[in-house]
């Protein structure tokens, strides 16, 4: 996990101050982020379903597809998004469930009368630990070659965030 966080620093500021930009407490600004999540979770969500692991745990996609209702907006077509190990969807993992922890965090800027299902859609007592312990025993005694796909996994998924939020500010 360690590595992971560090490897994968810039990357998610960069994400982070991306999404960051919008106006939360405005609606059209929040529909513009919900719309740019729109485009990634679902095909991360979608890959993910391919680690037993990830099935156990609260999908989100159903939430931000509310939410995006509640506003008069449509899901927007995913983006396309792909991985080709075990290891790279641990690192999807990782990107996909922190960005929960950070929507908890964004969910009090969302203002009073706009919905935030997806944004609130906190994770169960423990259940972070469970991701950082289960990600860590998935690699431990894992060669260099699983790492490396474990860190590409996860720059993978913050590039889709990326492509995502910028797909949809030239689209505004």
């Amino acid at each position: 996990m360690a590595r992971l966080r560090a490897a994968t620093r810039a990357s998610h500021d960069s994400v982070d101050a991306a999404f960051g930009a919008y106006d939360l407490s405005d609606r059209d600004a929040y529909r513009r982020f919900l719309v740019a999540h729109a485009r990634a979770l679902p095909a991360a969500e979608s890959a993910l379903g391919a680690l037993a692991f990830a099935r156990t745990l609260p999908p989100r996609t159903l939430l931000l597809a509310r939410d995006l209702a509640d506003l008069g907006e449509s899901m927007p077509p995913a983006l396309p998004f792909a991985l080709n190990s075990e290891a790279a969807l641990w690192g999807a993992l990782y990107v996909v469930e922190g960005s929960r922890l950070g929507g908890v965090m964004l969910a009090r800027s969302v203002g009073a009368d706009l919905p935030s299902r997806y944004l609130s859609a906190a994770h169960g007592p423990g259940q972070w630990r469970a991701i950082r312990e289960a990600i860590d025993a998935a690699g431990a005694d894992a060669p260099p070659e699983w790492h490396d796909a474990l860190l590409a996994g996860a720059a993978a998924t913050f590039d889709l965030y990326a492509v995502a939020v910028e797909s949809s500010a030239r689209a505004a």
